[in-house]
């Protein structure tokens, strides 16, 4: 490791002082349900570790990971060690080996505990990494969907992980529904006044939160945390601005005038 930086792992007793680097108001509501999610998750074995650099007051980027039997992606990764979540903040930290140092961290912890390998999902898409970090730390891409790749850094000769039948899951969503997690604050932020826009236009919209692992490796899409559907259509698979969510409802539904 680098002399000038430094790593702090998440712990039950330290995650209220730490909190998510990624979301930068601590006091906002969707920050406070992503600690609650926490509180939930650490006996599951997952791990955040916060990378600090000497000079700055807070950490500089992030790495979120949890045995692949408690993913909350639309995967099977069942014996590998899953990274949910990777940042780096701000952009001067990029391209830095700041993001190869988080990910050897995940392989070092996964050797330790005895998994097949690593997996993690990737997408040239908003609010997730792209695959070069993980190319160029010798993960493999073992299956794509949609915009979507599932890699994998192996540790040992086993049957690889895939993503589930996400697809199979839509038609269980008639009318209009958001199905979404609090694994990403960013997520959370946004439910509340979806809400209020549907009920404003006086449309029937279905809230439903996936509360566990299971759930979540069974959503309607394979990045899982947030879910726009109408019957049987996934309208898209992350979290929309308020306009984004009117013109939708306007545009490509014409459920409203």
């Amino acid at each position: 490791m680098n002399s000038q930086t430094s790593i702090v792992t998440l712990t039950p007793e330290n995650y209220t002082e730490y909190g998510c680097r990624c979301f930068l108001n601590p006091k906002h509501e969707g920050h406070l349900k992503k600690l609650e999610w926490l509180k939930e998750r650490f006996s599951e074995g997952l791990t955040i570790k916060h990378l600090f650099i000497e000079g700055e007051k807070k950490p500089i980027g992030f790495i979120e990971y949890v045995p692949g039997e408690y993913a909350w992606r639309a995967v099977n990764a069942n014996g590998y060690m899953f990274i949910h979540c990777i940042w780096i903040n701000p952009n001067k930290y990029k391209e830095k080996g700041n993001g190869s140092l988080l990910v050897k961290e995940c392989i070092n912890d996964a050797r330790k505990e005895g998994s097949y390998g690593v997996a993690v999902v990737t997408s040239p898409g908003p609010h997730m990494a792209g695959k070069e970090l993980f190319l160029k730390n010798s993960f493999e891409i073992v299956e794509t969907a949609d915009r979507f790749e599932l890699l994998v850094y192996k540790l040992k000769k086993e049957p690889l992980p895939k993503f589930t039948d996400w697809e199979q899951q839509l038609n269980n969503y008639q009318g209009l529904n958001i199905i979404y997690s609090n694994q990403c604050p960013w997520v959370a932020r946004s439910i509340k006044e979806l809400e209020e826009i549907a009920k404003k236009n006086s449309l029937k919209l279905k809230i439903t939160e996936l509360k566990t692992a299971k759930q979540a490796q069974n959503a309607p899409s394979i990045y899982s945390v947030f879910n726009l559907v109408y019957d049987g259509k996934l309208l898209t698979d992350h979290y929309v601005s308020n306009t984004r969510f009117l013109n939708i409802l306007k545009k490509e539904l014409k459920l409203i005038g």
